[in-house]
């Protein structure tokens, strides 16, 4: 890239830090050290505001750059992740948000210890927060040096290094001085210019194509060098049975994985009521569910504009075809329409990875704090100790992440959180599910279906072609692959649910039908929620 571009792309990626130092500044002036301000930011934001912040953390690099790659390099194969990130909502609309909201006060442990013995099930669902939300910060991470080494033409690896470090070090700030109030404004401020940006780009390919989709997706077939496979299933999924069976566990995170994301359930601690929370999912989907399909017309537009091929020289996952796309669609790399769509581009993708990583850190130190550490003390005096506690957690979780960032940057970041998702999906989602609904769960069954799917897809994930056995995995020269699919959800998702049925029906443990009977009446009324 010329230095015009760098230059322009620095300058807006300050702005945008700048703007949002400003606002964890601000907040930091005004807040009053509770545990209450600090993970749910007071209570005090509205259905839409909720809904915009919710939006902004769920529209990820995974979203703006993963996809659009994937599309533009496998096609129709390439849009299941719209789908399955589209189809998540409903779940989370019609079985989680307004109940969480009423059941819990900051984290997933706190619905489940609701009826349980604490200390058990809030260690088993606060390491599991912990390990999703770290393999979602990975993802970011990824992106980050994806821009960064697409900024620099790929000559310097330590600045690439330098920009995850940075960007580490940018979200402990973000999380230790401004907590949730502060994260939820970066939140607002980056759904409103991803999705401007967004929208400036669509229009754009349309104009190019004069509106003609049958033209745009015509083109970018001819230009993969696929054909007309390009345009139907099986480009990516489709080989053989065991490619066919990645694409069902890949659905199946997707959908199940949203509604045990910790990050997005603690989004519905931060409005006042229930019937606020499920206004929010309404406007967040309607957010998204622009985006996505927004999404679907710039990945066949990098196919059709600049072509697979230089997608993938820039970035053989492909996390690079959006930037590709406006620096073609703003007249070419010398021009300055070009150089100026780039760098708002890159930089709208900078704020994105910044804004995504500040709420998953917050929504994972809490949990080390609400669950891990407030397991361990007594009662007294822990409420001013659980913040100071979280502040620290989040550079712990920092640092792990930049380190994993670094170790998987040459992997796609939609597929990153799709492991991601496998994992909440397996882990978190059962127990959530079965504390709201089964009268007779137990504190067994609940500690054995976090790590009955926590553990399955942890080890399955390591002994798949992601980390071994393939040119394209972490570790190219070994090979311990005994698992042949990608995405372990298929697997780890039935087996956390089986875990925590078989962990209750052992136990000889009497459920407590009064706790159950109260949790039904809060849960679906609200009755003495916080």
């Amino acid at each position: 890239m010329t230095d015009n571009h760098q230059t322009l792309a620095l300058l807006l990626f300050s702005a945008f830090v700048a703007v949002t130092l400003g606002i964890t500044t601000w907040v930091s002036r005004h807040r009053h050290g509770s545990a209450e301000e600090f993970y749910a930011g007071g209570r005090l934001f509205s259905p839409m505001e909720n809904g915009f912040a919710i939006a902004g953390d769920y529209m990820s690099a995974a979203s703006f750059l993963g996809v659009a790659g994937l599309i533009a390099l496998f096609g129709y194969d390439g849009m299941l992740y719209v789908v399955g990130f589209l189809v998540a909502w409903l779940v989370v609309l019609f079985l989680v948000a307004e109940l969480v909201r009423n059941c819990g006060r900051f984290t997933l442990a706190d619905v489940v210890a609701a009826r349980m013995s604490e200390r058990p099930v809030r260690i088993a669902a606060g390491t599991s927060s912990v390990t999703v939300s770290v393999l979602y910060l990975v993802a970011q991470m990824v992106g980050a040096g994806s821009l960064v080494a697409l900024l620099l033409g790929r000559t310097d690896q330590g600045a690439q290094a330098w920009t995850v470090v940075g960007v580490g070090a940018l979200m402990v700030v973000y999380v230790s001085f401004g907590g949730m109030r502060a994260t939820t404004w970066i939140q607002i401020v980056k759904a409103v210019l991803l999705l401007g940006g967004t929208v400036v780009l669509t229009v754009l390919v349309l104009v190019r194509f004069h509106g003609d989709i049958d033209r745009l997706l015509l083109t970018a077939a001819e230009r993969s060098g696929h054909g007309d496979a390009f345009l139907a299933p099986g480009l990516k999924y489709g080989g053989d049975w065991t490619a066919r069976l990645d694409f069902i566990s890949l659905g199946l995170a997707l959908v199940l994985g949203t509604g045990g994301l910790p990050h997005i359930l603690s989004r519905f601690y931060t409005v006042p009521t229930a019937r606020a929370a499920r206004r929010s999912v309404i406007w967040s989907i309607g957010l998204i569910g622009g985006f996505y399909l927004m999404t679907i017309v710039l990945g066949f537009g990098a196919a059709a504009i600049v072509g697979p091929a230089a997608v993938r020289g820039s970035n053989a996952a492909g996390n690079t075809a959006v930037p590709l796309l406006a620096l073609d669609l703003g007249g070419g790399a010398d021009s300055t329409g070009g150089t100026v769509l780039f760098a708002v581009v890159a930089a709208v993708a900078f704020a994105t990875i910044l804004a995504v990583v500040a709420g998953i850190t917050l929504a994972s130190s809490a949990s080390v704090a609400h669950d891990l550490y407030a397991s361990l003390r007594r009662r007294g005096a822990r409420q001013r100790s659980e913040v100071a506690v979280a502040r620290v957690a989040a550079v712990g979780i920092g640092v792990v992440a930049i380190g994993l960032g670094l170790l998987a940057r040459d992997l796609n970041v939609a597929f990153l959180v799709g492991l991601a998702f496998a994992v909440a999906a397996s882990a978190n989602l059962p127990v959530l599910l079965y504390s709201l609904f089964w009268r007779g769960f137990t504190t067994r069954g609940a500690v054995w279906a976090v790590y009955g799917g926590l553990v399955p897809a942890l080890v399955l994930v390591v002994l798949s072609p992601v980390v071994s056995g393939s040119p394209d995995s972490l570790f190219p020269g070994v090979d311990f692959q005994y698992f042949p699919l990608q995405n372990p959800g298929i697997v780890s998702v039935p087996l956390g649910f089986l875990a925590g049925w078989l962990g209750t029906v052992t136990s000889a443990e009497l459920p407590d039908e009064a706790k159950h009977a109260e949790t039904e009446v809060r849960s679906l009324t609200g009755a003495g929620a916080v």
